[in-house]
């Protein structure tokens, strides 16, 4: 029986004794059919993976003793996913690829074509954290509040690379005209852009798209980089995985020098 990853609140140390969460040990006991002595593996987003024992699994209780750390503590990539508001089921899906991707935070915005700006956090929590165990990540993203595209951009750190992934693409006739209303292909952007920072963050539009005041906002900033995701409209959700997709690809742990030999 191959252990799965499990998220705890406490410190892990060998030799200590850590209690689960409620909601784990259901499903550690009624979904999986462990028992008292099977093996877990178990992290807290802090100090790395440990291999555990179960000593103690009752109807809303468990515990697990620690055994031996199994895996380092190891961030994710600097990236950050700022997505307009989508419907729930759109929503959700954003943030558990985000999270399988390996984006740091995630971020959603208000934009003036947005559709929702209701996001429960606590929901979308519970779905990152999901996630995180499903893909073996030790990390936690951190899924923030909706605050306002313009404020965003207003307090946006100079260090920091923004994706910007436009819809409309390369557009001749734009209303701002000449170089501002190129947008590369995203992979040759990416190449481009390569070595000028290790801090990165890719937007997303709404289902409607960007308003040509946003496109324009956007396009005269100068750590923006505007790109197309192909020719083709893509939805919400699909476009946040290719963007994502593609970034892991070419500038994140995707890549082979990126992977530590074991």
């Amino acid at each position: 029986m191959i252990p799965r990853l499990y998220y705890v609140t406490t410190p892990l140390k060998e030799g200590e004794a850590v209690p689960l969460l409620p909601d784990r040990v259901h499903y550690l006991k009624n979904v999986l059919r462990r028992k008292i002595g099977d093996k877990v593996l178990l992290f807290n987003g802090d100090d790395g993976e440990y291999d555990a024992e179960l000593t103690a699994l009752d109807k809303k209780t468990g515990a697990a003793k620690i055994l031996r750390q199994t895996r380092a503590a190891k961030a994710e990539p600097d990236l950050w996913l700022i997505f307009a508001g989508v419907k729930r089921a759109a929503q959700e899906t954003i943030v558990q690829k985000a999270t399988e991707l390996g984006a740091a935070y995630i971020v959603p915005v208000k934009t003036e074509r947005t559709v929702t700006t209701k996001v429960n956090r606590d929901r979308l929590g519970l779905i990152a954290l999901e996630a995180t165990e499903q893909c073996d990540r030790l990390t936690l993203p951190n899924v923030l509040e909706t605050q306002s595209l313009e404020k965003l951009l207003a307090d946006w750190p100079a260090d920091r690379r923004l994706i910007f992934c436009d819809e409309a693409g390369d557009d001749p006739d734009a209303q701002w005209g000449g170089d501002k209303g190129r947008a590369a292909p995203v992979l040759d952007a990416l190449k481009g852009d390569a070595g000028k920072t290790d801090k990165w963050a890719i937007l997303i539009g709404p289902e409607g798209g960007f308003s040509p005041a946003e496109r324009e906002m956007l396009r005269g900033k100068s750590f923006v980089t505007p790109v197309t995701l192909g020719p083709r409209i893509l939805r919400a959700d699909t476009a946040a995985i290719a963007a994502l997709t593609l970034w892991q690809a070419a500038l994140g742990d995707w890549r082979a020098e990126a992977v530590t030999p074991a």
